[in-house]
């Protein structure tokens, strides 16, 4: 019988029937093609790869590892199990299937390297850990393919280039292997497959892009009124009472928020609401521990529970779970990250997925009315992959130190077949060299620093095993600030929280995690006790981070919907959003103006705070933050003054005590794009910002060591060390590979330069148009609000002063 009947006859006898994108799946794997599948979420995507990976393992009739199944989170990780145990039932194949990740214990860890299975489903981190095994390439020996799911996950991340890495040493191995990736729908598809295969693509590969559109229903929930609808700084509470008809409506719910403090206040405040919802909704997030995830994904799989408050931790999925609905809170800032998510409902193929909407203020109804026609024309984010990561790099070479030595010529030759070290030149290399045996020039005196020897054949080893076991607990590229264990006095652990929020909370305190209220009783060694709590207010645990911008691809949504109203395009009977919207933007152009595709809207008005000085490009918040600062540095350098910066998705505030001489100062050389770089590094604490990234830089390169378990280093230690060791570069090592690195991630990722410079260059072809309102517009009021919700207030709160900035807007 052919391999491929066999697939449909088990197709057939679930009643289903394949695709042909799955069909050409099967074919090419089984001739050896590499390659990437491309198909929308919930289209059994992972099938069209599986079956024939497992079908050639049990051919080749040999004990050992035969498949590597990447997955990018955990959660995922338990589903592929299924489908792969399904598959091999169904398939009637004498097949072993593991799972390796951060959560697996130690005892099944240790019988999976004596008895590896055939198919291990793990996580880029689980992979470089293996490699830190003595005699790992006997262990992937019989490695025949590796399958890197959700691709379109990972590419943008240094997780990525950690998959490439692992691809590269793996292909160094075996020239034979197939690589496979499988991938939702991004703006970038080619270069995808370009970082997935390589620099130096396999001699047989492939693309292969399914034919199917997935019907997708996007229903925004709109407010009654706009003008008691919120402007900024919420969470989409005003709206709480329209989404429990749809949790009782549908039988499982996927409510999905931005941030993990946002799912704990949702849930509480679901249960609040509605009492009766007790023991038919949870909480799911990465803080919680994996007992408290397991649970909730179990139950979610069985239909026990009605609905999970989420964040991305629920964002990927394979099987075809009871998931009718999902609820999205607040703007996704993408338009992938919004499909990605809505393709968690009707998750079978043929299935029509239906997402629900929740904007949190009122202009977020703008971004619910892009989003949807986003959708309609597929209008997706490209994924940017990271290239020349030097600390990824530094820690990878290690972990090949570590283990069975480091060849320096031959693992050149296999990084210049990669995207991300093509371009790397033989001084860079170099240095990188340097650096793993003494840490650089400028710390060659500090035995600390010194990681590896050469031995007698020029093989790079870590013989102290100290410094091997610093590494291995060091693997990964996740960096987040120093975590605190959350222990039950009376029970096991529930999850964990950043330190910086344990060290603001006294015995006794009241929080909320895990959706439940917990008294603090004692901290001790970076582990919490607490007891269940009969006081059910408390504090959230708030996690640090930026606050996300929306993507370029959203932005041009967002713009393009402002354009057609200002050129007095029709407002069609289907587009709710809109019409809904019509009064402010009615309002906006009786006060100011709304600016068309050929203008750009500048406001210029004094307040009792102030001269404020408003500017509208529409480009996420990434981009006016650099912006800002841009534009404060150089009006500062035309006539000294002090400027405060304020900006959100739509908007950058300037704010002064003193008058711009707006009609002076506002030339085309203010947006001009010379010089941009070194007036970017003015206007911004670009040193401070430096500072910060070369943290992270330094923990994922092995320079500063975070901490043995149950004894890791205070966030304060670990930033004074890594200030030391910047500053040490850039008095003594201003060219050193990893000090330029911190720049350059600033320079590409915080402030998005490119973005940046492309922005300017439109500006500067749009005619300004500057308006000089008599009070804030609807435009400039969020900005404003937004402000507020950042400044110490003593005798008057934020909400009494937004409700006496909303009187005078609707006056």
């Amino acid at each position: 019988m052919k391999a491929t009947q066999q697939f449909n006859d088990w197709f057939a006898s679930r009643r289903w029937t394949p695709f042909p994108f799955q069909e050409e799946g099967w074919q090419a794997y089984l001739q050896g093609h590499s390659g990437l599948v491309n198909a929308p979420t919930g289209s059994g995507k992972t099938y069209s790869l599986l079956l024939p990976a497992l079908l050639q393992a049990s051919r080749s009739n040999k004990k050992g590892l035969h498949i590597v199944w990447i997955a990018p989170i955990r959660a995922l990780t338990k589903e592929i199990e299924i489908a792969c145990n399904r598959a091999i039932e169904g398939l009637n194949l004498d097949l072993t299937v593991g799972i390796r990740t951060g959560d697996t214990t130690q005892k099944l860890k240790k019988e999976q390297k004596s008895k590896p299975p055939h198919l291990l489903i793990t996580t880029p981190e689980s992979l470089h850990v293996l490699m830190t095994m003595k005699g790992y390439s006997q262990y992937f020996s019989r490695l025949q393919s590796v399958i890197v799911d959700e691709w379109h996950v990972l590419i943008g991340s240094k997780r990525g280039v950690q998959t490439e890495l692992f691809l590269s040493r793996m292909r160094g191995l075996n020239p034979q292997l197939m690589i496979w990736g499988i991938s939702a729908t991004i703006g970038n598809m080619d270069e995808a497959t370009d970082v997935l295969l390589g620099a130096v693509k396999p001699p047989k590969w492939t693309f292969i892009k399914a034919d199917i559109n997935k019907e997708i229903e996007v229903i925004t929930l709109l407010p009654e009124t706009l003008e008691r609808f919120p402007w900024a700084g919420h969470l989409g509470l005003t709206l709480l009472q329209e989404v429990l008809p749809i949790i009782y409506s549908h039988r499982t719910t996927l409510i999905f928020t931005n941030t993990r403090a946002q799912s704990e206040i949702w849930y509480q405040q679901l249960l609040d609401t509605d009492p009766d919802l007790a023991g038919q909704i949870a909480v799911h997030h990465g803080s919680l521990s994996r007992e408290v995830r397991d649970w909730v994904e179990q139950a979610l799989y069985d239909g026990q529970i009605k609905a999970v408050v989420c964040t991305s931790s629920l964002d990927l999925g394979v099987d075809f779970r009871p998931v009718e609905a999902i609820v999205q809170i607040g703007s996704p800032k993408g338009v992938s990250r919004f499909l990605q998510r809505a393709g968690r409902s009707g998750h079978s193929p043929g299935q029509k997925s239906k997402i629900y909407f929740v904007p949190t203020h009122s202009l977020e109804i703008l971004e619910a009315a892009g989003l949807k026609h986003a959708v309609k024309v597929s209008h997706l984010e490209a994924r940017v992959p990271y290239i020349r990561s030097w600390d990824v790099l530094m820690q990878y070479l290690v972990t090949l130190a570590v283990s069975d030595g480091m060849d320096p010529d031959c693992i050149y030759l296999e990084l210049l077949k990669t995207y991300s070290y093509s371009s790397m030149s033989t001084d860079e290399w170099a240095q990188l060299l340097e650096f793993i045996q003494y840490g650089s020039k400028s710390l060659q005196a500090y035995d600390e620093y010194r990681k590896v020897e050469i031995d007698e054949e020029g093989i790079y080893r870590v013989t102290n095993k100290r410094i091997a076991l610093r590494h291995r607990l060091s693997i990964g590229t996740i960096v987040s600030d120093a975590m605190i264990k959350i222990k039950l006095r009376r029970g096991g652990y529930i999850g964990s929280i950043e330190e910086y929020f344990v060290s603001q909370l006294s015995i006794g305190d009241v929080f909320w995690f895990s959706g439940r209220a917990l008294e603090l009783v004692r901290v001790k060694d970076m582990t919490a006790t607490v007891k269940k709590a009969t006081k059910k207010t408390g504090k959230i645990p708030s996690y640090m981070g930026s606050r996300m911008s929306l993507s370029s691809e959203m932005s041009s949504e967002l713009r393009d919907k402002i354009h057609a109203y200002a050129n007095g395009v029709p407002i069609p009977s289907h587009d709710r959003e809109m019409l809904k919207l019509q009064p402010l933007l009615e309002m906006q152009s009786e006060r100011s103006h709304v600016p068309n595709d050929t203008e750009f809207l500048i406001e210029y008005f004094q307040s009792k705070e102030g001269y404020h000085l408003m500017l509208y490009p529409f480009e996420g918040r990434g981009v006016h933050e650099g912006l800002g600062a841009l534009l404060a540095n150089r009006l500062s350098r035309i006539k000294p003054m002090t400027i405060s910066i304020q900006m959100n998705d739509y908007g950058v505030e300037l704010l002064s005590d003193t008058d711009f001489e707006i009609d002076k100062v506002l030339t085309p050389d203010l947006f001009s794009t010379d010089h941009l770089i070194s007036d970017i590094q003015a206007s911004v604490n670009a040193i401070e910002m430096s500072r910060r990234k070369f943290r992270d830089i330094g923990r994922i390169s092995g320079l500063i060591f975070g901490g043995f378990p149950g004894k890791m280093k205070k966030e304060r230690h670990l930033q004074s060390s890594a200030q030391l060791l910047f500053e040490v570069f850039r008095e003594y090592d201003p060219d050193n590979i990893l000090y330029r690195q911190a720049y350059e991630e600033v320079l590409a990722f915080q402030l998005e330069e490119g973005r940046l410079r492309n922005v300017l260059t439109k500006l500067q072809n749009l005619d300004i148009v500057l308006k000089r309102p008599l009070r804030a517009s609807p435009f400039a009021f969020p900005i404003m609000v937004d402000r507020l919700s950042r400044e110490k207030l003593t005798t008057e709160t934020i909400e009494d002063r937004i409700e006496k900035m909303k009187v005078e807007l609707y006056k």
